[in-house]
């Protein structure tokens, strides 16, 4: 019978099954045979939460954007806007608020002077909100003036006209408006410009009251 392999022969042939058996692992378990590669894993740590992109809308369509059917916003073309949408008041609100606006500059450039001075100021305290109607009685203002005029029997019409709306609020409104005086006495009649103001109105109820009437210049540019 043949003769064992020497011992040391013996250790080379199973150092050598070894390694043979250790390739063979090695090659398996990193895909041998045609087998699926596993995709690296290429999404970068996430410290925190990443804003969305615009028009993302979380949605789960291509590149992350949104599937969801868009709803546009209803637009008006520039030439059908209905400009009066744009103010908390009604068109009817607004007229009733530049009467009362120009009535008040109306009265203030309206005065007899045959008459007493109470009488003038009442004319513009019937206008104004109780605050103003305060200020408006203090009649001590007049001066010899109105002596002067009374002797002249002096009669001034008023009128005015609203130029502008200035500025606004959710119950007041003030406007910008143009005033006149046509004097006319026993010998003669002349007109005096009195020029523009700012007159405040504000909402009371049903109604609007002078809050504050001012040369324009000086006068209110908001609720103040």
């Amino acid at each position: 019978m043949p003769n064992p392999l020497p011992e040391r022969a013996q250790r080379a042939v199973f150092v050598g099954l070894i390694v043979v058996l250790v390739a063979f692992g090695l090659y398996i378990s990193l895909g041998g045979f045609g087998g699926e590669t596993e995709e690296p894993n290429t999404a970068s740590p996430n410290p925190g939460t990443t804003p969305e992109q615009p028009g993302s809308g979380g949605g789960s369509g291509p590149n992350g954007l949104s599937n969801v059917e868009p709803s546009p916003i209803p637009t008006t073309a520039a030439e059908d806007v209905d400009v009066l949408e744009w103010f908390p008041f009604s068109e009817q609100e607004l007229q009733a608020a530049g009467a009362a606006a120009r009535s008040f500059a109306e009265a203030y450039g309206t005065i007899d002077y045959t008459e007493p001075p109470e009488s003038y100021y009442g004319s513009m305290e019937a206008l104004a909100t109780d605050e103003f109607a305060e200020v408006l009685a203090e009649t001590s203002r007049v001066g010899a003036f109105w002596t002067e005029m009374s002797e002249a029997e002096a009669v001034a019409e008023g009128r005015a006209e609203i130029d502008s709306v200035r500025t606004f609020g959710e119950d007041s409104i003030t406007f910008v408006v143009t005033a006149q005086s046509i004097t006319e006495t026993a010998n003669a009649q002349f007109d005096e410009e009195l020029g523009q103001f700012a007159v405040t109105v504000e909402r009371s109820g049903d109604s609007w009251r002078v809050f504050d009437f001012q040369p324009a210049d000086v006068g209110q540019y908001g609720e103040e």
